[in-house]
């Protein structure tokens, strides 16, 4: 299940699970809605799992836009940070394959900027707002392996995917 890239030593994860219960990892992604509330799905998890402080310390970030990523500390979650980012909606959101794909990258940068030595994302985009799981996987992917030579500090990167079937696909678009 996991593959080092030599150059950067930066290891890549794929595995089931839930993105809110990762206490190996410094920092997680939350697939953010624009204005970084509860919501359903991923932010819900994130947000029932952090508490209220979570939703207190987003409020005078929002709103962000599609592609963007902002950072907030992760309360009573088990690790050090949050990154928020809004993924495109499917269909409504243009060019949607370069804002998911900003949202791996800035996230990814964000994260290197603090100094975590790991990261954990969802499948961002690819639940409510519609995003077709392997296209969404294909530009996470390669948007995560394109940025692994820029990051200075990151040196785990996982992909924690909610069901069985999203990380065959995952791991079906594994180099």
């Amino acid at each position: 299940m996991e593959r080092t890239n030599k150059p950067h030593e930066v290891t890549v994860e794929l595995i089931r699970g839930d993105i809110a219960r990762q206490p190996d990892i410094s920092t997680i992604v939350n697939a953010a809605n624009a204005w970084l509330r509860i919501g359903g799905g991923v932010a819900g998890a994130i947000h029932r799992a952090a508490g209220p402080g979570l939703e207190e310390e987003c409020r005078p970030l929002a709103p962000i836009s599609p592609g963007e990523a902002v950072i907030t500390g992760a309360h009573n979650l088990p690790n050090d940070y949050v990154i928020h980012c809004l993924g495109p909606v499917y269909g409504r959101d243009k060019p949607e394959d370069k804002l998911l794909a900003s949202c791996y990258r800035n996230a990814l940068m964000l994260a290197d900027r603090e100094e975590t030595d790991s990261i954990a994302f969802p499948a961002i985009s690819a639940g409510a707002f519609g995003y077709p799981i392997r296209e969404a996987a294909a530009i996470a992917m390669k948007t995560i392996h394109d940025t692994i030579p820029s990051l200075q500090h990151v040196k785990k990167i996982r992909m924690v995917l909610f069901s069985e079937k999203d990380l065959q696909v995952f791991e079906s678009l594994r180099a």
